[in-house]
């Protein structure tokens, strides 16, 4: 294995995939203690990894500011080829990441080889990954061994932010609940509408708990569902605080680390949820090569999924989920 001193690792899709990285940026800077570590995010995601204590910096793709275009393009090769990087380690195998870490002159670009510019790798690896037949980290763990890397599975890391601690801690002190009250955060949104589990299972199933629970909830998530939010907020008998659309990812990291338990679809905040140390319950609305609970469920003990069975259409219930909710509480 080569002495590489300074390493760039690219990672620029979503929340949940980045978490899921982390094991792999420690595992680099155990093999690469005296190496520089720079890490290619997006710009949503660049909280979940400043402060990293396995990574010397964070570089930010801004697609849609700064490095949008032709012109941008050509910014974030010039800003890469300055850093002289010696190996790109590149998770997040698009166009645009191939081809950046190519004309950045990068000499050594390891990958999973697929139709997105893959011949632009000089290390490329088999790309299995659609197949689902492992955990997304594990995965990702796979492209360092192909280094001669020592890999074993690692934990994910979470750091979290001065600002959104204050900020949490603020929230939770003007709404500081009744004595026992368990606060349960909701996400119902998804990247897809075929990753939502539907407003009435949701509805249906909160205020289930809140007959067996003295319980609040919150519910979390991105502008674009507010009006489903405000849906179920009018549909309840219990408590409920809605907070779509105006908490940032570290903001929505402290906030869930102080809830009792987050219910959410297939999405990025059960994996921000798991690093946490939240007990997390993730519905998995499909179960198909590549969409499954086998790739993408939360690494966590304090987690449980729900899933049809593989091939299955069948709709997830409430009583499955409720079930789940009922055995994180018992061990929790």
């Amino acid at each position: 294995m080569k002495n590489y001193q300074n390493i760039l690792i690219v990672r620029t899709d979503r929340i949940g995939d980045v978490i899921l990285t982390t094991p792999a940026l420690e595992a680099v800077r155990k093999n690469f203690p005296q190496a520089k570590i720079s890490v290619l995010v997006a710009p949503l995601t660049k909280d979940l990894v400043a402060g990293n204590p396995y990574v010397n910096e964070v570089l930010v793709d801004d697609r849609k500011g700064v490095h949008r275009g032709v012109v941008g393009f050509w910014r974030m090769v010039s800003s890469l080829r300055r850093q002289k990087f010696d190996l790109a380690i590149i998770f997040h195998t698009k166009k645009r990441t191939n081809a950046l870490c190519f004309l950045a002159g990068i000499p050594e670009r390891v990958g999973y080889h697929n139709n997105k510019f893959g011949f632009l790798l000089t290390g490329k690896i088999k790309d299995t990954r659609p197949l689902g037949e492992k955990h997304e980290s594990e995965y990702c763990l796979e492209v360092l061994r192909s280094l001669g890397m020592q890999a074993g599975p690692g934990q994910i890391y979470l750091p979290l932010q001065d600002s959104a601690e204050r900020w949490a801690e603020y929230f939770f002190k003007k709404q500081p609940g009744r004595p026992g009250e368990r606060t349960i955060a909701i996400h119902p949104g998804a990247s897809g509408p075929e990753k939502r589990w539907s407003l009435e299972g949701f509805i249906e199933l909160m205020n289930s708990l809140s007959q067996k629970y003295p319980c609040r909830f919150i519910i979390v998530g991105a502008v674009d569902i507010q009006a489903d939010a405000a849906r179920m907020q009018a549909s309840l008998k219990a408590p409920c605080s809605d907070l779509t659309g105006q908490t940032s990812v570290s903001q929505l990291a402290s906030l869930l680390k102080r809830c009792h338990m987050l219910v959410s679809n297939d999405s990025g905040p059960v994996h921000v949820a798991a690093a946490a140390g939240t007990p997390v319950v993730s519905i998995f609305t499909r179960n198909q090569p590549g969409i499954n609970l086998e790739r993408w469920r939360p690494l966590s003990p304090k987690a449980k999924g729900v899933s049809p069975p593989v091939g299955s259409s069948s709709p997830i219930t409430v009583s499955q989920v409720l079930e789940a909710v009922d055995a994180l509480f018992k061990l929790c």
